[in-house]
């Protein structure tokens, strides 16, 4: 990776490779999971450290079978085990499953993979059909090297078993580690049945190793992601281009256009839609909604029919009720902005309550922040706030109120009046322009 982070922290579709593994492994409701953890580690502890976790240091890092073999203490012999991989981030539940059921609480269950192109990995050599051993790139002959059928590395094994074959691996390969693969040999020595399963498609078995690979399992994940969405009818302008870095839930007929960046915990009411190059995290957006092009939304709740943007930005805090409009160049932070209320353009709204049916003019700002502390400002029912005013917090805005444009507003402006602060307008007779001093 070429990186002084370790490799299996580095993030697919927002979450660490070993997040994804880790809940992989937790939707199969284990007794325990134990995580083997190599030189430099720490950091991966500390990134994903829970209480359902067990951590086995292997140092130094000697091979797969030496760091199964750091585990063996820790498992139970009355569970089978399973072996995934910090790197291997898109296996899926249904083939694990499948290859746990095989495998029964006896046999050793090895998942396998058939490649056009099998070049690097351990091969399946087969005897009669079985199972007979793993023989890895390095070590194979030509003939062996030309078996499409290999070695994936997940396996699941009778745990007492699998302890005495790890306690008998040798290192006499050309890398001189101990290679876990080589319990295959000893099972099938043993008498224990070896079968197979091969996932569906062989995108779930494939490993990370470089920041080329990492990108194209995030391709491949986000495909993934997006034939869900649109199975499950959102409409998307082009599944290709939308990157979910967390959990989007989508009620029916939700549009979402090119080069939308969802994180966190983001839900879509029915009918919703998404403009172009929008970034939306930990948001609500309700039923038929329309954020548009270039906006971002983060820890927000949109109202219903509400209409935000484009180039409009919402921050944690801000709740807006049903036919809202937030518009171009518009930010709100911590504010709760009632029904049929707008601001449509070049304002900043932060720490307010804003009732129903007001306007907020061009150029409004909440002065909400003196230099240490915030303060609130409450804009009632029907208000009109004019283009270019300042509300110096904490100050009310009566019912039906009217600020004029220009006003700085530092005293409550009381129902149904009209607030004018601005200085009085003068003409200067015989004033002329400043001219440029010739040099």
């Amino acid at each position: 990776m070429r990186s002084e982070l370790p490799k299996v922290l580095h993030t697919l579709a927002g979450r660490p490779l070993l997040g994804h593994v880790l809940d992989l492994a937790r939707s199969l409701s284990p007794k325990r999971i134990v995580v083997v953890y190599g030189h430099g580690g720490e950091r991966v502890r500390q990134a994903l450290e829970s209480d359902d976790l067990v951590w086995a240091l292997q140092e130094p890092q000697r091979g797969t079978g030496d760091a199964v073999a750091r585990a063996a203490a820790l498992l139970e012999d009355d569970t089978p085990t399973l072996v995934l991989y910090g790197d291997v981030p898109l296996t899926t539940r249904d083939t694990l499953s499948r290859l746990c059921a095989a495998a029964g609480s006896q046999r050793l269950g090895l998942l396998t993979v058939t490649l056009d192109d099998p070049s690097g990995y351990g091969r399946i050599v087969r005897a009669g059909g079985k199972v007979a051993r793993i023989v890895e790139h390095r070590d194979a002959d030509q003939a062996t090297r030309a078996i499409r059928e290999v070695n994936t590395g997940i396996l699941v094994a009778p745990t007492a078993r699998l302890k005495g074959w790890l306690a008998r691996l040798g290192n006499d390969n050309a890398q001189h580690e101990y290679y876990l693969t080589d319990v295959i040999a000893m099972a099938v020595a043993d008498g224990v049945d070896v079968v197979t399963e091969q996932p569906a498609q062989a995108w779930e078995t494939l490993g990370v190793n470089s920041r080329a690979q990492l990108a194209e399992l995030e391709r491949v994940h986000q495909r993934n992601l997006a034939l869900g969405l649109m199975e499950a009818g959102v409409s998307l302008a082009d599944p290709a281009r939308i990157d979910v870095r967390g959990t989007l839930a989508c009620g029916r007929d939700v549009h979402i256009d090119v080069n939308c960046v969802f994180e966190g915990d983001v839900h879509l009411a029915e009918g919703a839609s998404v403009g172009a190059n929008c970034v939306i995290r930990d948001a609500r957006v309700g039923a038929h909604a329309s954020v548009l092009a270039f906006s971002h939304v983060d820890g927000a709740v949109i109202g219903a029919r509400a209409r935000i943007g484009p180039y409009a930005r919402l921050r944690p805090g801000t709740e807006l009720g049903e036919d809202t409009h937030v518009g171009n160049f518009v930010e709100m932070k911590n504010t709760r902005m009632a029904a049929h209320s707008k601001a449509n353009h070049l304002a900043y709204v932060g720490d307010a309550v804003v009732g129903e049916r007001v306007n907020i003019g061009a150029g409004t700002i909440t002065c909400n922040y003196d230099g240490a502390n915030k303060f609130q400002t409450v804009i009632e029912d029907d208000a009109f706030i004019g283009s270019d005013t300042q509300l110096v917090a904490p100050v009310r805005v009566g019912r039906g109120a009217t600020l004029g444009a220009g006003t700085t507003l530092t005293r409550d402006a009381p129902d149904g009046k009209l607030t004018v602060s601005r200085a009085r307008q003068a003409t200067i007779d015989g004033w002329k322009r400043p001219s440029k001093k010739a040099r």
